[in-house]
């Protein structure tokens, strides 16, 4: 289940100008939350209780009372979590020491992974993995840091023999993704699901009839919208860390996730091109081995 927490985050850009000072007084309040009516916390983020109300439906609570208990409930685990990693205020300071901010980056880091497996969508993920397992070829494309992630993709499956194309370059993943067809699986990776090439991909590839995957940390951004399948990430961002720092080890990971699950079961099938691969690098590495 997504913590609610995270369910406000990534509901952020869809939500109306009341409905979004509520929220961000929720995340930096929780403890204040939890003691508050619905009408007193709607005072306190100048807002109505009817646009509380309003907030409360929108990230999945059918009403205040669930939602503040879902709210008390996720404090207590984000309490437990700071406990365990010794830090007061993940949030970075710029007197931090070194040590400080290490951990800090090390707490925010593992929470996002942890996280995303929490919320992620499991049905989603195997309708994913079945698709990749049927597919003639897989289109893979992301700009910037999510670029990255999508090289990650292909080349992971290159290894186990999986035709999987992966571009840098805008113009030339345009022309791939339209060879596409029914059967084929196009992916396109985009923390804000905005991006427009990544986002005119997934339209190009969808009208030609293949299953399109959003990985995306926005389950309604523009992105989910033109997507057959969904995995969504969930990265809380901060003054110093910007999305393009903070999604990449949660993309990761559901690549990571996707990978497994695919080769789960089938490691003597493959094991043979992972061992070729292998073996074809080893007369170049230093130590011989």
């Amino acid at each position: 289940m997504t913590d609610v927490f995270v369910a406000l985050r990534q509901r952020m850009p869809s939500l109306s100008r009341s409905e979004l000072r509520t929220a961000e007084f929720v995340i930096e309040h929780p403890s204040i939350v939890v003691e508050s009516t619905i009408t007193r916390l709607a005072e306190l983020a100048q807002t109505s209780p009817a646009s509380v109300a309003r907030l409360c439906r929108n990230v999945g609570f059918s009403g205040y009372k669930e939602f503040r208990i879902a709210i008390a409930a996720a404090n207590s685990r984000e309490e437990a979590a700071r406990e365990l990693f010794r830090v007061d205020d993940a949030e970075i300071d710029a007197d931090d020491s070194a040590l400080d901010l290490v951990t800090k980056v090390a707490y925010q880091e593992a929470r996002a992974i942890e996280e995303t497996a929490r919320g992620l969508d499991l049905d989603a993920l195997d309708a994913v993995v079945a698709a990749v397992r049927e597919a003639p070829r897989i289109d893979v494309f992301g700009a910037g840091a999510s670029g990255l992630t999508a090289q990650d993709l292909q080349l992971k499956l290159h290894r186990v023999g999986i035709p999987c194309f992966c571009w840098a370059d805008a113009h030339l993943a345009l022309t791939s993704f339209a060879l596409t067809d029914p059967g084929s699986v196009a992916i396109g990776i985009s923390h804000s699901g905005q991006t427009l090439e990544t986002n005119q991909m997934l339209d190009l590839a969808r009208g030609l009839g293949a299953t399109t995957v959003a990985i995306t940390n926005f389950p309604d951004s523009p992105l989910a919208s033109v997507a057959d399948q969904l995995l969504v990430t969930s990265v809380r961002e901060s003054r110093y860390r910007t999305g393009a720092m903070s999604s990449r080890l949660a993309q990761m990971a559901i690549i990571d996730f996707l990978v497994v699950r695919l080769l789960q079961g089938r490691i003597d099938r493959v094991g043979d091109l992972l061992r070729r691969t292998y073996d074809a690098v080893q007369a170049h590495r230093l130590d011989g081995s």
